[in-house]
């Protein structure tokens, strides 16, 4: 029998902690368990499966930002946790409104614990349990996984293959493409069909859940990467019905990765291209020798000699990204390989052509209007010509998402959503610099030019140091410098008259334009 939510807050080894359920409330008696872990660590959703139930102090979201708290929690419930139980206390407490509300949007049930227990007790009281259950989900699954092996070995469609994965999970399953395209889909009625004979094959109609999620509200859809010789090819989906088992829709669902990679290795096996492509773009971040690029740009049909950029995305959906990155990338480039290593989304953009600077700054602002979250970044590198030099444009694209402060440099796009793209010519000099400087120095560096401006803003609480690095970025324009901070001309000259008290005169009337901009800069990234 499931182990649900509701069950684990009546348990004594957690009811000592006087649970109350601040968001989700109406979920906990539905939503499955899978396992309960423990951590304080605000960037564990990579390192999580789903059905999790998450048990957490709250020392780190007590210092964390109100948009890194949120975003925790939509971090979470895109994962498929379960549920997340914080400790409130001396640190933390209450839990904020903004996590709340985040947790009901999600639809994530929000657990408030306002008492402390040993979170190590909980877990061994309760996974103890839990690991009976997944004994049976696993047996299970391995069935499943036999069944299908069977079914593949006799020739059997994707959709009979997927009508055993229906038929033993009564799930509602599909495997679609990574556009979304529905390569093959089951329902249990279908399988019960199928285990009646050997009549018609004919794929099914697709199910009606997976069309349009709003007519199964209490249905919960898993997501399973299948990957065919290393590159994501197709993704498994699971509608599982509010009273069906839904750890063993999980563990049945990973089990039969295998089986239908090699069916659809059978059947739609990635090209030489792909394949080269994303070997290619591993050879790339490795520093491989050129001879070897060469070789794989070739079969990947990229020009070697062609001038081409990198681009990396750093992102917890760089998978649901890398459909969109290609479809840009096909408009914008002559060829492209891309490939996704964990949350990081690489690419490698051939754009030829005698206007490739300007075919780079198309890609720069199409890159800008590709479906994104808050917490995703990404970096163009420098233009290179060829794909010898494919790993220093590499290596400085990821060099200025490391620079980068935060995504709130990025400017809001339509309805106030960040798509933060970086172009790592912008920080040229920050990357030079930090690789020739180490950090004692450049700290010394910017001391000496700009110790009077640092100290007043200090005691002062004024921010003169961004209104010389503004006006230095515009080229010492004065007018164009007040528009970009949003003050008067007269402030705007007033404040330099006080800036160039503190830096010892005007710099444009002395050699230390270059210095004092320099110091600016990486004062302003430090």
């Amino acid at each position: 029998m499931s182990i649900r939510l509701q069950d684990v807050l009546d348990h004594p080894s957690l009811t000592a902690a006087d649970p109350v359920i601040r968001a989700a409330a109406g979920r906990a008696a539905g939503t499955q368990l899978r396992w309960i872990h423990s951590s304080e660590i605000l960037d564990i959703a990579p390192l999580l499966e789903g059905g999790e139930l998450l048990l957490t102090g709250g020392e780190a979201l007590a210092l964390a930002s109100e948009e890194r708290r949120v975003t925790y929690i939509r971090q979470l419930a895109e994962r498929g946790v379960a549920a997340l139980a914080i400790e409130t206390g001396v640190a933390l407490p209450s839990l904020p409104s903004s996590m709340i509300a985040a947790a009901e949007a999600a639809g994530l049930p929000l657990i408030e614990l306002r008492k402390v227990v040993p979170f190590v007790s909980v877990m061994q009281a309760i996974n103890s349990s839990l690991v009976s259950e997944s004994v049976s989900q696993l047996r299970r699954a391995d069935e499943a996984s036999h069944a299908m092996a069977v079914e593949l070995a006799h020739g059997g469609s994707l959709d009979r293959i997927l009508a055993v994965l229906a038929g033993i999970t009564h799930c509602e399953v599909t495997l679609a493409s990574l556009t979304g395209a529905p390569l093959a889909s089951a329902t249990p009625e279908y399988a019960e069909a199928a285990d009646d004979g050997p009549g018609s094959t004919a794929a099914p109609e697709p199910a009606p859940g997976m069309q349009e999620p709003g007519q199964q509200e209490h249905a919960r859809l898993i997501h399973i990467d299948v990957p065919v010789r290393g590159i994501l090819a197709a993704q498994l989906l699971l509608r599982v019905p509010a009273d069906e088992d839904e750890n063993l829709a999980r563990t049945a669902g990973k089990r039969s990765v295998d089986i239908l990679a090699l069916a659809m290795l059978q059947r739609m096996s990635p090209g030489l291209r792909e394949v080269a492509g994303a070997a290619l773009i591993r050879a790339i971040d490795s520093g491989s020798q050129p001879w070897r690029l060469q070789q794989l740009a070739s079969a990947a049909g990229i020009p070697v000699a062609a001038p081409l950029v990198a681009v990396v995305v750093r992102s917890d959906i760089s998978h649901q990204l890398r459909t969109a990155l290609e479809q840009h990338l096909s408009r914008a480039a002559q060829s492209h390989a891309t490939y996704v290593d964990n949350a990081e989304l690489l690419a490698v953009a051939s754009l030829g052509g005698d206007a490739s600077e300007e075919s780079r700054q198309r890609l720069l602002a199409g890159l800008g209007e590709l479906p994104a979250m808050d917490g995703t970044l990404a970096a163009v590198g420098p233009l290179v010509t060829g794909i010898s030099d494919a790993p220093w444009s590499l290596s400085e694209a990821k060099l200025t998402l490391e620079l980068a402060a935060s995504p709130q440099q990025a400017r809001p796009g339509n309805g106030g959503v960040h798509r933060p793209v970086i172009d790592a010519e912008a920080l040229a000099v920050e990357r030079l610099t930090v690789q020739s400087l180490d950090p004692y120095q450049r700290r010394n560096f910017v001391r000496q030019q700009l110790g009077a401006l640092l100290d007043h803003d200090a005691q002062r609480n004024s921010r003169l140091l961004d209104t010389l690095a503004t006006w230095l970025d515009c080229g010492c324009n004065t007018a164009h410098a007040a528009r970009e901070l949003h003050v008067e001309r007269q402030s705007m000259h007033q404040r330099l008259r006080r800036i160039f008290e503190l830096c010892g005169g005007d710099p444009r009337d002395s050699g230390r334009l270059a210095a004092l901009h320099l110091a600016a800069r990486l004062a302003r990234l430090a």
